[in-house]
């Protein structure tokens, strides 16, 4: 059964939210300097890249 368009932007907005949470008062320096917060957020694009990618394909 394939997923309705809503839900790949759905995730998208969600990978969005997360990565604000994320990097909430931080400054330039202070998420460069945090390896984990880095790793999540890049995470949070992929995410947001294969849901786009995957609406794009409905």
């Amino acid at each position: 059964m394939e997923r309705d368009a809503r839900a790949f932007l759905w995730d998208a907005q969600q990978a969005l939210i997360a990565i604000q949470e994320f990097t909430a008062g931080m400054n330039a320096t202070t998420y460069a300097d945090s390896a984990l917060v880095r790793s999540a957020v890049e995470r949070q694009f992929e995410i947001i890249g294969e849901a786009l990618n995957r609406l794009s394909k409905t």
